[in-house]
């Protein structure tokens, strides 16, 4: 096949693309000849958003990811980066991807769980020994069928994005064993799961929106949150929590996932390229994200935050019920399944 009719195969390749996905996904980037006309090879171009600001590993991966994309296919697919929500927060650009109006997110897991009830499981307290657990888990056979659970819903998962492990901070009263915690007013995510752990621990779960959680903290509402350091640092709760716990009770990850309207309609050669540009992009991810969370407790610590390490086998027995409690019953087995990866 000579250049020609090359460049016109792939162009009607492209033409086919907008056919079946419309013209809201991605567009087809012709580039201007010296004339002013078009000419010369076409560029898929993936629309790609997210709710989070320029400066978030987030971001700073799917630009890496993007820049992979186009040096793996010589310029013949990239992607336009939307950040800060400008097309709408995750729900919104989650429903997009389904309805095939948008190439690309990224979402929490926790997220997913409407559709996929497998993806409870991250949210089950101390499901992962530690770190090294968790990622292989997610790169073994059981965290490759999750992301392609999403399938019946329209959409794929290319790959995980670290959101850290979620850590108790409380106002007044350090938390160092599991007795500490009862009595208390701990705010979470408006999750089932979340409010049957603190009740597990004897706490009292207070699903307080995110946004009034600095003033619920202050005016003593609750008496603790818990979230990853890069939160606690970025929502400035050092300001009135002066005790974090590496409590790491939770370990919930993020996804990287695509429309399978956009996906299917990809040729093959650019798949396989978004693929290995989305891998290289986690690896770049988790390095950015252990940077910031670094950077996170060094600033907490100088703020005149005491960081705790506690003794965890109180906290891990007080929630070692939860997943027995029929409500759970369906993710017993990829639980089990969990445990057993080394």
């Amino acid at each position: 096949m000579n250049n020609r009719s090359g460049s016109m195969f792939f162009a009607g390749i492209l033409t086919g693309i907008l056919i079946a996905c419309g013209l809201g996904a991605f567009v087809i980037r012709a580039p201007r000849t010296e004339t002013g006309g078009g000419g010369g090879a076409r560029t898929v171009v993936l629309k790609l958003a997210h709710g989070l600001d320029e400066s978030h590993p987030v971001h700073l991966a799917m630009t890496r990811m993007k820049q992979r994309l186009e040096e793996l296919t010589d310029g013949k697919a990239t992607m336009d980066l939307y950040s800060g929500g400008v097309l709408g927060g995750e729900t919104d650009c989650l429903e997009q991807v389904q309805k095939g109006e948008l190439a690309m997110t990224k979402v929490s897991t926790a997220a997913l769980e409407a559709f996929i009830p497998e993806m409870k499981v991250f949210s089950i307290p101390f499901a992962f020994r530690d770190e090294t657990h968790f990622w292989n888990t997610l790169h073994s056979d059981i965290g490759k069928k999750l992301l392609a659970k999403g399938a019946a819903r329209n959409f794929r998962g290319l790959c995980y994005y670290d959101s850290g492990d979620r850590n108790f901070y409380s106002t007044k009263k350090p938390i160092r064993t599991i007795d500490d915690v009862k009595g208390m007013k701990i705010r979470v995510m408006n999750s089932r799961t979340a409010m049957d752990m603190i009740n597990a621990m004897g706490g009292s779960p207070c699903p307080i929106t995110w946004g009034e959680l600095y003033t619920a903290l202050a005016q003593g509402t609750v008496d603790a949150a818990e979230n990853n350091p890069p939160s606690f640092d970025t929502s400035r709760h050092f300001e009135v929590c002066k005790y974090f716990t590496f409590s790491a009770h939770q370990r919930i990850p993020d996804m990287v996932i695509i429309s399978t309207k956009v996906w299917d309609a990809l040729p093959q050669d650019v798949r396989v390229a978004l693929q290995q540009a989305a891998d290289e992009s986690e690896t770049y991810q988790r390095k950015l994200w252990k940077e910031k969370t670094g950077q996170s407790l060094a600033l907490a610590k100088e703020k005149g935050v005491e960081l705790i390490t506690p003794e965890l086998d109180g906290f891990r027995k007080a929630c070692a019920g939860i997943i027995r409690h029929k409500d759970y019953a369906a993710i017993v087995p990829i639980y089990n399944a969990i445990q057993e990866v080394k």
